[in-house]
């Protein structure tokens, strides 16, 4: 891997893998003048290549223009290409829309509105529990933004994050939303859908986490 200049870590200088303070960078990102993706050794660069790799075979951004021809973008924010849908195993409960072939959330709207429901001692419990889990899936989100990462590499964390504590990733299927959590970079959309664009330095990104665990809705 290339050394950063002067081996000096900088502030947004952080191994995408772990988040430790990083002086080696990515050499093919180098080569090929992308966003750098910066490690701290060997070890997290080998074991985050075969993701990372994907963003080496991109296409450039005429190419990307191409993805949506109708529309006439203004910036150089583009729409990056998209993973598959990650499958949750069926041991996991889950919300009625996450099987339904238009995800359709069935049980909220036979919800009325202005309806408010009162929950006894147990249901508070459970809704406590949802909402820690998911400020813990929230927490690995935000361990996983860095130079160089994609978005579509922070759903992977957040789904897998989910799984591990069995919970359903809330986004997952919500009326055929495809990914396991939003993400917006430079608020250009709201619940936008997570790619394969590298995040360059400067970017902001909004990561929203919802989860499903128990019967109870974490939105």
């Amino acid at each position: 891997m290339t050394e950063v200049e002067n081996n000096v870590p900088t502030l947004s200088n952080s191994c995408t893998n772990c988040g430790k303070d990083a002086v080696l960078k990515c050499p093919k990102c180098v080569q090929m003048k992308l966003p750098a993706a910066y490690y701290c050794g060997q070890e997290c660069f080998k074991s985050t290549w075969n993701i990372h790799k994907m963003v080496h075979n991109l296409p450039d951004s005429k190419a990307l223009s191409n993805l949506f021809p109708n529309y006439s973008y203004s910036g150089k924010l583009f729409a990056y290409p998209q993973t598959p849908k990650r499958q949750v195993p069926a041991s996991i409960p889950r919300p009625d829309y996450a099987d339904d072939p238009r995800g359709i959330a069935h049980e909220e709207r036979r919800v009325k509105k202005g309806d408010i429901l009162v929950l006894n001692d147990e249901e508070i419990e459970g809704m406590r529990v949802a909402g820690r889990l998911g400020r813990e899936v929230l927490d690995e989100a935000a361990k996983a933004i860095a130079i160089g990462v994609t978005t579509d590499e922070i759903d992977r964390i957040v789904h897998e994050a989910c799984i591990e504590r069995e919970c359903y990733p809330s986004p997952l299927n919500y009326y055929n939303f495809p990914k396991s959590c939003c993400t917006s970079v430079n608020e250009m959309v709201c619940h936008g859908i997570p790619d394969l664009r590298p995040l360059e330095n400067g970017d902001l990104c909004n990561v929203d986490v919802t989860v499903y665990h128990g019967g109870y809705q974490l939105w």
